[in-house]
């Protein structure tokens, strides 16, 4: 039995004198939401208009369920659901109509998955509403909808959460969750809002100037996102001394605002705050903080590195 939905092999796409893609291996297992990190231009939309067979590749191969060659790719694309560039909509046609007229579109036998996918989104009460007056969410969910005709396994996402508000974002991510968790599709998610993909994905690759930089998992993110104290004093050069010479730590960093990043010594605040405070230091601000998906995300593509 397969146990991913997609792997690549040395995937490569070039445009003229540019790589997009250089030898990308890429492994997305069944049941998880994959959240694919990389700046614009990065590379992520270029493997997944490969993947949906609205390009070629340049050079290496990919199989998605299995399958790799040309007429078994045919049919495993007709298990994938994809949103690319935003989804296609008929505004002065209600829910229901859109996802009649895409479902004729791709040839899906039968009206009764158009209630059930309406249900999975939460558009089944819309009525006549048409689409033009729906908010951007519910322009975004119909647009999940459209890709979830045909019930597909493997769900196929790119920058989905692109100008929603805060509301509709926290829509979207909820209902990715249910799709993944209720019923069982494995998702791909890219998108350049990581706090978000953060609270999201199960597993993570990284992308920059075409090369897979990085592939880990939450758990494995959440290992390596470095935890600091947080610290604030009035006496800022005095606190750098007392770190370097009481603690016998350079592994700080003093911040444009005057705060301190402490990465050592995190399982220990008591000891640190009481050297502080005996030393005559006012203490402003002190807490445990953890870098988050954008901080690791900055420091593997050449950011700002810690001393």
């Amino acid at each position: 039995m397969n146990d991913y939905v997609l792997k690549t092999s040395q995937l490569s796409k070039q445009y003229h004198n540019k790589l997009a893609l250089q030898d990308v291996n890429l492994s997305i297992k069944k049941g998880t939401i994959y959240g694919f990190i990389g700046q614009n231009g990065a590379g992520k939309s270029t493997l997944i208009r490969l993947i949906a067979g609205l390009g070629n590749s340049t050079t290496g191969t990919f199989e998605l369920f299995g399958a790799s060659n040309g007429r078994e790719l045919n049919e495993a694309r007709k298990r994938i659901g994809t949103i690319i560039e935003g989804p296609a909509l008929y505004p002065n046609m209600t829910a229901h109509e859109n996802l009649e007229a895409h479902r004729l579109l791709k040839g899906i036998p039968g009206k009764e998955c158009i209630e059930r996918t309406l249900t999975k989104v939460g558009l089944l009460d819309t009525g006549k509403k048409k689409v033009k007056n729906f908010s951007l969410g519910m322009k975004q969910r119909l647009g999940l909808a459209i890709a979830l005709l045909g019930d597909p396994e493997f769900l196929i996402l790119d920058e989905p959460i692109n100008g929603l508000d805060p509301m509709g974002v926290v829509e979207i991510r909820e209902l990715l969750k249910k799709l993944n968790q209720e019923y069982e599709i494995t998702i791909l998610i890219s998108s350049h809002i990581l706090s978000e993909l953060h609270l999201l994905a199960t597993h993570y690759g990284i992308i920059h100037n075409g090369k897979l930089l990085e592939e880990l998992s939450a758990k494995e993110l959440n290992n390596r996102c470095q935890q600091y104290l947080h610290i604030k004093v009035d006496q800022i050069n005095k606190a750098s001394t007392i770190l370097e010479t009481q603690f016998e730590t350079q592994n700080f960093e003093v911040m444009p605002d005057g705060t301190i990043k402490l990465f050592a010594y995190v399982d220990q605040p008591g000891k640190v705050s009481k050297a502080l405070t005996n030393e005559g230091l006012v203490i402003e601000q002190f807490m445990p903080m953890g870098e988050d998906l954008e901080a690791y995300f900055t420091h593997l593509i050449g950011g700002v590195k810690h001393g």
